[in-house]
């Protein structure tokens, strides 16, 4: 192993690479969104890590240590107690003897998949890639594979920008239940016996023993200095060695002057590396955890969705299934996240999903057919989704979605629509297929002004040829075919002149 020392590294030293951004919070508000991630609308994530290995779901390193919960229950029975068998007893089981990042990226591209975003490093402390700073990581135990590396040259191979997403902030105050004990007698506690987490051999891995607390809002991030550190030095190697055009934060950006600077570096970086201009995109929260500048960055809204177009660039991440491999746990279909990509993008946004993968880097059946089914409706409307910008307004009909974090349960009808536009084309996305045969766009209702709403042409994608409509102040109505062309997701093309939303009096 490395030789390490608690937190090493020289206290403020926060180096920045040249150029036009600084740790200033006024800086980093000149970032602008690049074309690539605005085109891109589709990107697909490996959530993934040792934490897999139980098939327990997310948050288990810190959960297995929790007397009395789920993750704590599973642990005892299959793994022992965990004063004695704790989370460094699960990382060497996690193998990913069966994970081809090649055969699974050419899947994710087939899938319409235009960004792929690789784990970093989750709470749990574990770097997945050959980490200069940091022994517990994937080359040295587990796979011993350079996951971060393998996956980018995978992205390389096939054509897709490459992204890496960073969990660690947090993981000073979440790991320390490690270094409780058991407080309550239940089958199998052991009263009163550190677990594992508070043996000095392993500090580096569940952090030194501290009281920094851990809870929603500004305390996410804990306030030790040298941590901080700690935290710049690992995620500047991870930029620094694999100069990827995406970074994912979990959160705000982290730790005030020491996040702004590595957001600094990475922008200069990244800029530098294409000529000066710059490419990169930052994913953060505007959740109470760190700090959220608007204009800083791309914001993300973890599994929920804006109510409106945002006049920036944003993103929603989301993941089918629990964020890590869990039995039992219900997986979204594959209409659920067509309808929220066909949403997202009506609203100026990205979709960034997680394709759940098994400890063994292979794919649960629930992952492969979403694949396929994802490859199968994007090669019919794709053309409605990548490159599109939003309309005057993002759709009609029934439902209304709930917008904000952790709110993605919408279900929608076949007379929602969601509207896109390029290159003079107006796409509607039927989210579904309506039962009579027809459906009335009230948005390109005949106006009194002979020149708006001018439809020369509406087609079904997928479909050949033109659909019969009619278009009367009640909205446009068009004819569909009798064959269904697709149970989720439908799209009309629509072509023609000065097309402008009518809002009718209802």
């Amino acid at each position: 192993m490395l030789a390490w020392m608690p937190f090493a590294g020289a206290a403020a030293d926060w180096p920045i690479a040249p150029g036009e951004f600084s740790s200033q919070a006024q800086s980093l508000t000149n970032y602008s969104c690049p074309e690539w991630f605005r085109d891109a609308k589709f990107g697909i994530w490996a959530h993934w890590g040792p934490q897999a290995v139980p098939r327990a779901g997310d948050w288990y390193a810190r959960n297995m240590y929790l007397q009395g919960s789920p993750q704590y229950e599973s642990h005892l029975k299959k793994y022992g107690h965990p004063s004695v068998k704790g989370y460094k007893d699960i990382i060497p089981l996690w193998k990913a003897e069966k994970w081809d990042p090649d055969a699974l990226m050419a899947l994710y591209v087939k899938a319409g998949a235009k960004y792929f975003v690789s784990m970093g490093v989750h709470h749990d402390n574990f770097d997945l890639w050959n980490s200069k700073f940091h022994s517990w990581n994937a080359v040295k135990m587990g796979p011993h594979r350079d996951i971060v590396g393998d996956w980018k040259q995978a992205a390389q191979k096939y054509g897709v920008r490459f992204g890496v997403s960073e969990h660690l902030g947090p993981s000073f105050g979440w790991f320390a239940p490690s270094h409780g004990y058991d407080q309550f007698y239940e089958p199998g506690a052991k009263l009163g016996i550190p677990y594992d987490g508070a043996d000095p051999k392993y500090e580096e891995l569940y952090h030194p023993a501290n009281n920094e607390p851990f809870r929603w809002g500004p305390s996410w991030y804990a306030t030790n200095s040298a941590w901080h550190q700690e935290w710049f030095n690992r995620i500047k190697d991870l930029l620094d060695q694999y100069q990827p055009d995406l970074l994912y934060t979990d959160g705000g950006i982290p730790f005030g002057e020491v996040g702004r600077s590595l957001l600094a570096h990475f922008y200069n970086s990244n800029a530098a590396a294409h000529g000066g201009k710059l490419e990169a995109v930052y994913n953060f929260k505007d959740l109470g955890t760190g700090e959220f500048i608007p204009h800083a960055g791309v914001e993300d809204v973890e599994r929920g969705v804006l109510k409106d177009i945002n006049p920036l660039p944003w993103q929603t991440c989301t993941s089918m299934g629990d964020w890590f491999y869990s039995d039992g746990f219900k997986y979204k279909t594959t209409a659920e996240v067509v309808h929220m990509l066909a949403d997202i993008v009506s609203k100026n946004g990205n979709l960034l999903l997680n394709v759940v993968l098994y400890a063994d880097g292979s794919l649960p059946p629930e992952s492969r057919q979403f694949l396929d089914e994802m490859a199968a409706w994007m090669a019919v409307n794709g053309e409605a989704i990548y490159g599109t910008r939003p309309w005057q307004v993002f759709g009609e009909g029934p439902t209304v979605a709930a917008a904000g974090h952790f709110k993605e349960n919408t279900t929608y009808t076949p007379h929602d629509l969601r509207f896109t536009a390029k290159g003079g084309v107006l796409y509607a996305i039927l989210l579904g297929w309506p039962a009579e045969g027809t459906i009335m766009v009230t948005s390109l209702a005949k106006t009194g002004d002979a020149q708006v709403n001018q439809i020369e042409q509406v087609e079904l994608l997928g479909r050949p040829g033109n659909l019969k409509f009619t278009q009367t102040p009640a909205g446009l109505n068009v004819e569909l075919p009798a064959q269904k062309v697709s149970d989720m997701a439908c799209t009309l093309k629509i072509t023609g002149k000065h097309l402008v939303p009518v809002t009718l009096s209802r």
